[in-house]
């Protein structure tokens, strides 16, 4: 039986259902201290978590190109009670895609798996999250990032250069009206690029390039009146970073909104929902699955106020064989007054139908 259909047929099996609906998960808390390195590795008893890596790269050719590799953690509830190490008690996840305006379309694939028997893992004292052959393992300088995906290989090191950025109020980041509608999270923005990207072309070494690292926990991050939301990292070019998002309602109106801008002095100030923004200045329309996306916008978030335009309109990634969702993430230049003033990811979710985590 292939791994999605045991899932599934485990999902379906009304005896699980009950025992997952019983399931207590713990809530973030705010005023809570993250502790690093600990805080790198994974948090198993909170439902959901990521480790979320999206960067630009300048290959020798000349080429930009965009990456993204993102490892999910899912605490299912089920088979708690069961000491077979045959309970999916935790589910694991991997996305990657290449971004390439050459191709004019995303080159993406995905892995799912259960935790244990050598299939899959995430390490609770730092970064070592693993599916099938797919790893990010933090190290003493970075991260090292192996993706032998179908039609792209990612061989990829990322070195630190700035600090964690603590998102929200020091880590607490709130995702709605209701407090237990939040995460912890930091980001790493300005993560060094290097490695090598292997294609049917063949393999070319990275001659530049910066990434930002997201990781996030939580156990109710979406209010039910959420439908999805967008989301922005910007690498910005004095240095400094803004990442910004708002969740959307059944309407597209916004629900709730935040976001954290540090300065190329290393100043932080975390947005309030109303500081936060996103216009649309342009759409795109799939031709696989008819969904309308945003993909150029206006952010504005208190005094600043940037315009974003995609690499390449078709940045539309399926993951429905993992995570059951179909959303657009692609890389973005930003900019300012006509001027050019960073580059970084957007994400979409909730266009194509409303996201359920």
């Amino acid at each position: 039986m292939r791994r999605r259909e045991f899932i599934a047929a485990l999902l379906a099996a009304p005896h699980a259902l009950a025992e997952a609906g019983n399931v207590v998960y713990p809530s973030p808390r705010p005023g809570t201290v993250l502790q690093f390195p600990r805080d790198h590795g994974s948090h198993a008893a909170f439902r959901t978590e990521w480790w979320y890596v999206t960067g630009w790269a300048k290959v020798r050719s000349g080429a930009d190109l965009g990456l993204q590799i993102t490892f999910f953690r899912s605490r299912t509830g089920i088979g708690e009670s069961n000491p077979s190490r045959f309970a999916p008690r935790q589910l694991l996840f991997a996305h990657a895609a290449l971004s390439d305006a050459r191709i004019g379309h995303l080159l993406h694939d995905q892995r799912a798996a259960r935790e244990g028997f050598g299939l899959a893992a995430a390490s609770e004292a730092d970064t070592n999250v693993r599916v099938d052959d797919w790893s990010l393992v933090r190290g003493a300088d970075g991260y090292d990032a192996r993706v032998p995906a179908r039609e792209f290989e990612f061989a990829l090191r990322f070195r630190p250069m700035q600090a964690p950025l603590l998102q929200g109020d020091r880590g607490f980041s709130r995702k709605g009206p209701d407090a237990r509608q939040s995460s912890y999270y930091y980001s790493i923005p300005h993560l060094q690029v290097s490695g090598a990207i292997t294609t049917r072309g063949g393999s070319v070494e990275i001659e530049s390039g910066e990434a930002w690292l997201d990781h996030e926990w939580s156990s109710e991050v979406m209010s039910p009146q959420a439908v999805g939301w967008d989301w922005v990292g910007l690498n910005l070019a004095d240095g400094g970073a803004l990442m910004a998002f708002r969740m959307r309602d059944k309407e597209g109106g916004t629900l709730w909104a935040g976001g954290t801008h540090r300065g190329g002095n290393g100043s932080v100030h975390a947005f309030r929902p109303e500081e936060v923004a996103f216009s649309v200045l342009r759409r795109w329309r799939s031709p696989r699955t008819d969904t309308l996306y945003p993909v150029s916008m206006r952010v504005t978030a208190g005094g600043l106020d940037y315009t974003l335009e995609p690499m390449m309109d078709d940045q539309e990634l399926d993951s429905r064989a993992s995570t059951g969702a179909i959303y657009w993430e692609g890389s973005v230049t930003a900019s300012a007054s006509g001027r050019s003033t960073g580059r970084g990811y957007l994400e979409l979710t909730g266009y194509w139908k409303p996201l359920r985590l």
